[in-house]
């Protein structure tokens, strides 16, 4: 069972015993994604997330940080989401003071230095160009910029090459101190530990002084647009594409129920669209469903690699999984078979110490409350095939489908025509 606690200074600590393991993992999350940016800062998080592995007080550089870590033979990264950034290691439990050591000291002791700031923008360059290379990636994000629209919620998270360029020290220091506080900070700790001595480690390597955030947290705004297609031109072998829709928040009352739609069309190899899109007609490599639940605003989407020279059919096909789990219940067999995948990938997650520490921490970070396992899956059980429909008949309105592409394809009209129910 899970225990969340709020010091004086006002951190959260969360911690998650899990039976049965030798692990731990220390996980520190702070609401600090890239929502919060500027157009002139767009990237920020994510580059300053690079700067905190380069040398604090006691670890002076970056590899002082990962022999510490590779001296015990744990595991270290770090994230930037839209929401929140996180930084975890996760090493065998009788080390984990090592892990507060190295978290501590780049959260609460970070230098920043020029020279390594000028060196990671390399190093970040270079992952632009990954993601740029690779369509499979960047078709996501081209589809939040023309669902969210121009603002936070649809920029990029690395930034664009003109920021990534432009971002200066002053600028890592000035996000840190508005946004790195003390009561926008989660300790989030799962696997084998003692609460007493993990407390003790908290109070000795997380000195963070009391303090607020220097901003408020600003709503999604709707940004309404007839724009329905975002084309990238580019010569690739195969054409990556997403037909999706607005989803729900985090939260929603049919959280649960959106999300048993989104297995159940396309959660896995038996789902409606690999049987139908892949299966059948052979029109794709891989076909995938999912959801993004964010705090305010969410996205229900189908992803594939298609054919190039097919795309139009896989488009077609796609719509038409959309229009038939409006138009009939699912059957009990397939709502009670998507209900236990979802909570079978669930469980099997929560083995890692990671994931669980994460799971946890980002409740305690971004909601009034933190639900438990066992509170999540009696949501998932109670959905029914009512429930389905109705989300199903909620979400997939034609006014509202967006598609983004990536690949050797000119005409945005043409693939706008596509997007109907026929």
């Amino acid at each position: 069972m899970h225990k969340l606690t709020t010091l004086p200074n006002g951190l959260k600590v969360i911690l998650t015993p899990i039976e049965g393991t030798k692990s731990v993992t220390v996980l520190c999350l702070v609401g600090a994604g890239s929502r919060y940016e500027t157009k002139e800062i767009n990237g920020i998080s994510h580059y300053l997330e690079h700067m905190f592995f380069k040398g604090a007080e006691r670890y002076k550089n970056a590899a002082e940080v990962s022999g510490a870590i590779d001296g015990v033979g744990g595991d270290f990264n770090a994230f930037t989401a839209k929401e929140y950034a996180g930084y975890y290691v996760k090493l065998a439990a009788h080390q984990k003071e090592i892990a507060f050591d190295v978290i501590g000291d780049m959260m609460t002791a970070a230098t920043f230095l020029p020279e390594e700031v000028e060196k990671e923008r390399n190093v970040i360059m270079e992952e632009y160009n990954m993601y740029q290379d690779t369509p499979m990636y960047q078709v996501g994000w081209d589809f939040e910029r023309l669902l969210f629209g121009d603002q936070p919620m649809g920029w990029d998270q690395i930034g664009t090459k003109e920021t990534i360029h432009a971002l200066k020290r002053d600028q890592f220091v000035d996000y840190k101190n508005k946004l790195y506080t003390a009561d926008n900070t989660v300790i989030s700790i799962s696997g084998h530990f003692e609460e007493a001595e993990v407390m003790d480690l908290i109070a000795k390597y997380f000195p963070i002084p009391e303090g607020k955030r220097a901003f408020d947290f600003k709503p999604f705004e709707q940004i309404t647009t007839e724009k329905k297609v975002i084309l990238q031109h580019k010569k690739t072998e195969q054409g990556h594409i997403i037909v999706g829709f607005p989803g729900l928040p985090a939260r929603h009352e049919d959280e649960y129920a959106e999300k048993i739609l989104s297995v159940i069309l396309g959660g896995n190899m038996s789902s409606r669209m690999f049987m139908s899109v892949r299966e059948e007609k052979g029109l794709c490599y891989y076909v995938r469903t999912s959801t993004d639940n964010y705090t305010d605003i969410g996205a229900i989407t189908t992803s594939a690699g298609v054919d190039t020279t097919r795309v139009d059919m896989a488009i077609e096909a796609i719509m038409l999984e959309y229009k038939k789990i409006q138009d009939e219940e699912v059957g009990e067999a397939e709502l009670t078979k998507g209900k236990e995948f979802m909570k079978g990938k669930i469980i099997l997650r929560l083995e890692d110490s990671e994931e669980y520490a994460h799971m946890m921490g980002k409740q305690a970070l971004l909601h009034h409350d933190v639900k438990s396992v066992d509170e999540i899956l009696k949501k998932i059980d109670a959905v029914t095939a009512a429930d389905v429909k109705r989300v199903a008949q909620k979400l997939f309105v034609e006014e509202k489908v967006k598609l983004a592409l990536i690949g050797p394809f000119e005409d945005e009209e043409h693939f706008a025509s596509l997007l109907k129910y026929k």
